[in-house]
């Protein structure tokens, strides 16, 4: 594996580092670098008890402080640094959220098929885009635009019923939490594989289609199988 979770070198100096990096400085480098529009998201604020609590307020909040904040998120949305730079400026703590459907798709599937099918992907030397990680155990491989309305068509042809595996196409109207923003207490997130030089160019999404469903194939069996 060319890079694994958690290890934070890179061969281009200004690539964002994992955790510490100022959330601010990270989402300019994503727009200056990689040309991705990017959404302050919500953030953490500390509650009474000590703990952390999403700033949206609500006590089930599926994902503390890491989703968007306004119904018309996609509106605020900017590809331009210095609003990027003014949005974070008012809210530091904003999570980075990064709009799917635009610069690129996302195919999320769980840690375990993603690591399996990574694996599959490196002896195939299929060419690859950057990868996220979760703290929810999700594996997010970043393709071309236009990916996620192919993908049920896709797995069908690979013999597969889409409804049956646990792979989402990521596409138009949607958005990914971003390293290094943290998701309540369960951490941050994180690159697999980060944004280099070596990976600017994006994979197209029938490149990576047919490893990603033979794991989730593979995980929905054993998952039959229990």
């Amino acid at each position: 594996m060319e890079e694994t979770i958690g290890v934070t070198g890179t061969d281009v100096p200004h690539i964002p580092q994992q955790r510490g990096d100022a959330l601010l400085d990270t989402a300019v480098r994503y727009v200056e670098e990689r040309h991705w529009d990017v959404l302050p998201g919500t953030w953490l604020e500390p509650a009474d008890d000590g703990a952390e609590r999403c700033s949206c307020a609500a006590p089930d909040c599926p994902a503390p402080g890491a989703h968007p904040a306004r119904t018309d998120w996609a509106a605020q949305a900017t590809g331009s640094a210095s609003v990027a730079r003014r949005l974070w400026g008012k809210q530091p703590r904003a999570a980075i959220l990064l709009p799917t459907g635009r610069t690129f798709d996302v195919l999320d599937v769980s840690e375990a098929a993603g690591c399996l099918a990574l694996a599959r992907m490196e002896r195939m030397a299929v060419p690859l885009g950057p990868i996220i990680c979760t703290p929810d155990r999700r594996m997010l491989f970043l393709v071309l635009a236009g990916a996620a309305p192919k993908v049920p068509d896709l797995v069908r042809r690979l013999g597969m019923p889409p409804q049956s595996l646990d792979l989402v196409a990521r596409g138009e109207d949607d958005c990914v939490v971003a390293p290094p923003t943290r998701i309540g207490s369960r951490g941050a997130a994180q690159w697999a594989r980060r944004p280099t030089a070596t990976n600017r160019w994006l994979p197209d999404v029938a490149e990576l289609i047919s490893p990603l469903v033979y794991a989730c194939g593979r995980e929905a069996a054993e998952s039959r199988g229990h």
